[in-house]
């Protein structure tokens, strides 16, 4: 029986440092996934709003698998697949492993639920699901992971390296009027992503200067 954990990275770096640290832990990255807000086109793929998977550029590949711009510097178990999804509420997001998977099955499939839904389906409480949504809409990167009930505590101290604090999020979005996560929002712009990010790089500099 494994458990899902998820974590939240307001920089792509720090879920990426993660995903190495998992690899590195010995955790499968069959059962590791992420998914990273492209609402600034940090990652330029193909522009289609529909599911589209790419593989990572090899001298075999052909023209309409390559990736274009920024490339996703992970291992190659994660990045061998690269999805673009766009997820309603949030926008382009970039995907890679199970989690991807069972998005773009949703999207192809027409069912409803969307990434809150997904999550819930994996084992995250609800409530938590949509916080965790609704900071991916913001600019956010999410980790996901399998894991044996037993590997639960080393994985997830080793998860929370650079995590977003999930209460204080909440705590901090609610005070500013927020309730849930809202699949028919608008997707947050370029602009508002970056300020987003910024802020919470400032909070986070902040608080490592106390």
């Amino acid at each position: 029986m494994l458990t899902t954990i998820c974590r939240l990275y307001d920089a792509y770096a720090d879920a990426h440092r993660v995903i190495l640290l998992l690899e590195v832990s010995g955790a499968p990255l069959s059962d590791t996934s992420l998914i990273s807000n492209n609402c600034d086109a940090w990652y330029r793929g193909p522009a289609r709003p529909n599911v589209v998977p790419l593989r990572r550029q090899r001298e075999d590949c052909v023209a309409d698998t390559r990736i274009v711009g920024t490339p996703i510097s992970a291992t190659a178990s994660i990045a061998s697949l690269i999805t673009i999804l766009a997820v309603p509420g949030v926008g382009p997001v970039v995907g890679a492993g199970w989690l991807a998977a069972m998005l773009s099955t949703i999207a192809i499939g027409g069912v409803t639920g969307g990434l809150p839904g997904v999550l819930t389906n994996a084992g995250i409480d609800e409530v938590d699901a949509q916080v965790f949504v609704e900071v991916v809409r913001r600019g956010g990167t999410l980790v996901a992971t399998r894991v044996p009930q037993e590997d639960v505590p080393r994985i997830a101290a080793l998860m929370n390296r650079g995590a977003v604090n999930l209460a204080e999020r909440s705590e901090l979005y609610r005070k500013a009027g927020w309730l849930s996560f809202d699949p028919n929002a608008p997707p947050y712009t370029a602009d508002q992503v970056r300020c987003e990010r910024a802020l919470h790089a400032s909070s986070a500099g902040a608080s490592a200067a106390r």
